[in-house]
């Protein structure tokens, strides 16, 4: 048994070695630093750059991915699209190539389920185990080690990966078997992404109509609509954009993954196929960089009309 700082609770040496995939990441530097500090073993590896003091914390670099499935217990991928986990765990020099006996692999990206249920078949079959486990909340709570995760995975897994994601996470989710985190992730990002996109949306046709959008969020804030997402996106109108640091591009994809999710399952995504093409003509006009309340000016731009850069 071991304890959630990554020592056997007997008092024996052995630690868990926790592999890291995305420590270079707006959230993945957080965790990974959060993981060492928590004294796990904690190796990984890098396509550019080493995340600033990372190896001060005792951390250390390995070659491939190939390696860290080698000589890890657990290895978290924080990384961003489904085919980039794919490519991560099944491609060549992926963590599949020669896994540990007894490896567990955490996917914390924002994946599609379908595509999690396929890695964790074929990871079973090598002897591998697998869960996802996506994040809420942005890189300033990575840092602190206060994100929100959803778990797909079963008993005896989460059992295994709870003191590691307890490193990183203020609250651990449990959403049901393997592929179940990335459902309740999609639809939460889905709900968030409508939300945003209908009030962009509105502040145009405010403006159109010669009306003060602000007024719009007083009135909203006034009542059931009162919340952070409705702050952030008024102070978009008064040109602070950088209250949520998530791109538009990754948003436009994570809806995008949504609306297959929902054809998967035959529910007709009236509502998503909405929010997507809204985000596709965002990205389209030169957005996909920048951080969601962008949409504000792109909903301006969009309609030939002036916004807060104007």
């Amino acid at each position: 048994m071991r304890r959630a700082d990554g020592r056997r609770a007997d008092g024996g040496s052995t630690m868990t070695t926790v592999g890291f995939i995305g420590a270079n990441g707006l959230m993945g530097h957080g965790m990974a630093s959060n993981i060492a500090r928590s004294g796990f073993d904690l190796l990984y590896t890098v396509h550019a750059h080493a995340p600033a003091g990372l190896d001060e914390l005792g951390a250390r670099r390995v070659d491939s991915n190939a390696e860290l499935g080698a000589r890890c217990d657990i290895v978290v991928l924080c990384i961003t699209t489904a085919q980039d986990v794919q490519q991560t765990v099944t491609g060549p020099d992926g963590l599949l190539t020669r896994p540990r006996e007894g490896l567990v692999i955490v996917d914390a990206a924002t994946s599609e389920p379908a595509v999690t249920r396929e890695l964790a078949a074929q990871a079973a079959a090598l002897g591998v185990a697998y869960a996802d486990a996506p994040l809420t909340r942005g890189p300033a709570e990575a840092e602190a080690g206060r994100l929100n995760t959803l778990v797909g995975a079963d008993d005896e897994v989460f059992a295994r990966i709870e003191p590691v994601l307890a490193s990183y996470c203020e609250n651990i989710l449990r959403a049901g078997p393997v592929g179940a985190g990335h459902t309740i992730k999609l639809l939460n990002n889905f709900c968030l992404q409508a939300a945003t996109t209908a009030l962009a949306e509105s502040f145009a046709v405010a403006r159109a109509a010669g009306a003060d959008p602000r007024t719009l969020v007083d009135v909203l804030g006034r009542g059931m609509f009162d919340n952070q997402l409705l702050a952030i996106m008024g102070a978009a109108l008064d040109g602070d954009h950088e209250r949520q640091q998530f791109a538009l591009g990754n948003a436009r994809k994570d809806v995008r993954y949504y609306t297959r999710l929902a054809g998967d399952v035959q529910v007709a995504p009236v509502v998503g196929d909405g929010v997507h093409e809204a985000l596709s003509l965002a990205c389209s006009a030169g957005y996909a960089e920048r951080n969601v309340p962008w949409v504000t000016e792109a909903a301006a731009r969009i309609n030939g009309l002036p916004g807060s850069e104007s």
